[in-house]
């Protein structure tokens, strides 16, 4: 196993940068840190429509987020993959397809977490802006989702682990992440599969328990803030 990882660190690691396209681990952090910048401001926007008490804003926005976490990501990959060359006209690449999922899949998700925390702020907060005069859009995006987000960030590093793992599905795709890089690996060897896919499952490992460690530690954190007790993150 020592001497797969001495032989093609450099894969595993970059992928064939900077004779080839960028790959392997970093890859799988960029479609990871991209797919989850990209889907905050959609997820802010579905969280606040479920919150509203609007009917025409709650109800699309209730049939999306419900519709989007009842199916696999999987399912998304594929339709981004084979509808996006019929609707802008030219193949789209495994990467592209893959963030523009991600971006649609962790919308969802992301936008429960945002709205998880806005509804555990205690009440006095919005009673408190209403009563200096803030009106809503200067209440919520100065007053509530500060503090929202704020307690908010253990359960999103927790969704950053997710979306780590979920890259993984970029594979089906042929998107050059980390676990593509493996398997070109175990192409070129042929016979060493247990050893390959073992240092693969090392990989992913070591990262997500290093951000769960993390999201326990900022949880801890503004548990001690609050004064309040710990909890773990989702």
């Amino acid at each position: 196993m020592l001497q797969i990882l001495q032989d093609n660190w450099l894969l595993f690691l970059i992928g064939q940068y900077p004779h080839g396209p960028v790959g392997g681990l970093a890859m799988t952090l960029f479609m990871a840190i991209v797919g989850l910048l990209l889907s905050f401001p959609i997820a802010i926007g579905l969280a606040l429509a479920r919150l509203s008490s609007w009917r025409w804003l709650q109800a699309p926005a209730t049939a999306i987020v419900y519709t989007v976490r009842g199916l696999p990501l999987i399912m998304f990959i594929f339709w981004v993959y084979f509808v996006s060359p019929l609707v802008i006209g030219e193949a789209v690449g495994g990467v592209e397809t893959l963030i523009i999922a991600l971006v649609i899949y962790e919308a969802s998700y992301l936008s429960e977490i945002i709205r998880a925390g806005i509804e555990g702020l205690p009440h006095g907060q919005v009673e408190a802006a209403k009563a200096l005069g803030l009106r809503y859009f200067p209440t919520t995006f100065k007053v509530v989702l500060p503090q929202a987000l704020h307690n908010m960030l253990p359960s999103m590093v927790s969704q950053f682990v997710s979306t780590i793992k979920e890259t993984s599905l970029g594979y089906v795709i042929s998107a050059n992440e980390i676990t593509f890089a493996a398997s070109q690996v175990n192409n070129h060897l042929m016979t060493k599969p247990f050893q390959v896919y073992g240092l693969l499952a090392l990989t992913y490992f070591v990262l997500c328990f290093a951000l769960t460690s993390m999201a326990r530690w900022l949880e801890r954190r503004i548990a001690a803030e609050r004064g309040g007790l710990v909890t773990q993150p989702a």
